[in-house]
């Protein structure tokens, strides 16, 4: 066990912060013998920040049962009908909607939270997907979808339906992550490549399809990338980038200029084990995921550590994670969705400043 310790300060305030690791292959979750949960982060006596507000991991969690559901439901001892989650990568939110890549049931789950509906996306036709991964919205609620097993990028309308393709067979080793700018005229897709391969980098596209250029290539030198996961950007337009084998985050502008990186690996608070995925808020804080940790760290513009929320454990609790892997960011009220592999959730995280919530939902 090692205990993570450090104490930033946030808008003036001082956040004390700790977090635990815990390893442990063999533990199988026991809903009825959890103990109380955490609620709110940082620790107290640390003034809040976020708290808790809800899980979701099917559309049941959404989406209110028709009176035939609850019917079936109580006839049959069922839970009515659901689609759950079966092995989420990519998350993003966009006007109260999220949507999650699930690379095992091959779609993308539409959860409509604040009207209550979900959507199936990309079930059928030419649009069907084989394994989505990366996923981003732009500005005009078009969704863009890595489609990693067919090496394209599916992109679909606001209403769910198939828009049309970037096909990057002669581009891609192994699509994985996706970031485009507000109006949609750049697609950046973030290649991971493999052992042999020197294609570790981010290939950009325009609005149609059309190849641009490549930023970086294999290396540890600024600019250079060894097996890059995610992207992101920012509300000031810059591309971020987890370097994953470098441990490290690099910025870049939209033409592909370095500006700058920060990061490296280690188990201590701000550095990274196993950087997974980013998201930046409307203030340019910076989120990113770690599988190793369990958490997401969160950095201010200065690249100071601000705090993180969540720790690893094999025990299903909100705050607990086993194998994170997405995050997101709404721009709008600032709430926190955080992805886990392994527990097949998404966690939700309020900050602060809208309130605590009445009840959390587990």
């Amino acid at each position: 066990m090692q205990i993570l310790q450090r104490v930033m300060t946030w808008g003036g305030v001082g956040v004390a912060l700790s977090a635990v690791l815990v390893v442990s292959a063999c533990a199988t979750p026991e809903m009825s013998a959890l103990p109380d949960y955490q609620s709110a982060w940082p620790d107290p006596p640390s003034e809040p920040r976020f708290y808790f507000e809800r899980r979701i991991s099917s559309s049941a969690d959404i989406v209110k049962m028709s009176s035939a559901d609850r019917f079936k439901a109580f006839a049959t001892g069922g839970g009515g009908s659901r689609t759950a989650i079966a092995k989420p990568y990519g998350v993003v939110v966009s006007n109260g909607k999220m949507y999650v890549g699930d690379s095992v049931a091959r779609l993308v789950h539409m959860f409509d939270i604040k009207n209550g509906k979900y959507l199936a996306i990309g079930t059928e036709g030419i649009g069907a997907l084989t394994k989505p991964l990366g996923i981003a919205v732009d500005q005009q609620e078009r969704l863009y979808v890595i489609d990693a097993t067919q090496k394209r990028v599916v992109i679909f309308g606001k209403d769910g339906k198939y828009l049309r393709m970037v096909d990057g067979r002669r581009y891609f080793d192994r699509p994985t992550g996706i970031a485009v700018n507000q109006d949609g005229s750049r697609i950046f897709v973030v290649d991971t490549g493999g052992v042999s391969s020197i294609r570790h980098r981010v290939v950009v596209f325009d609005g149609e399809g059309n190849y641009l250029q490549d930023i970086g290539t294999r290396g540890s030198g600024p600019g250079e990338f060894n097996l890059p996961l995610n992207a992101t950007i920012g509300p000031d337009g810059t591309l971020y980038v987890v370097d994953g084998g470098n441990f490290r985050i690099q910025a870049f502008t939209q033409a592909g200029q370095f500006k700058f990186s920060f990061g490296e690996v280690g188990k201590r608070s701000g550095q990274f084990a196993r950087p997974k995925s980013i998201a930046v808020d409307q203030d340019n804080n910076i989120y990113v995921s770690d599988a190793a940790f369990g958490n997401v760290q969160i950095f201010n513009q200065n690249l100071d550590l601000l705090m993180w929320i969540g720790s690893r454990s094999a025990v299903d609790l909100p705050g607990h994670y086993m194998l994170p892997t997405g995050i997101a960011v709404d721009r709008q009220d600032g709430r926190v969705y955080m992805v886990d592999q392994f527990f097949r959730k998404v966690e939700v995280y309020r900050p602060a400043a809208l309130g605590k919530p009445d009840t959390a939902v587990k």
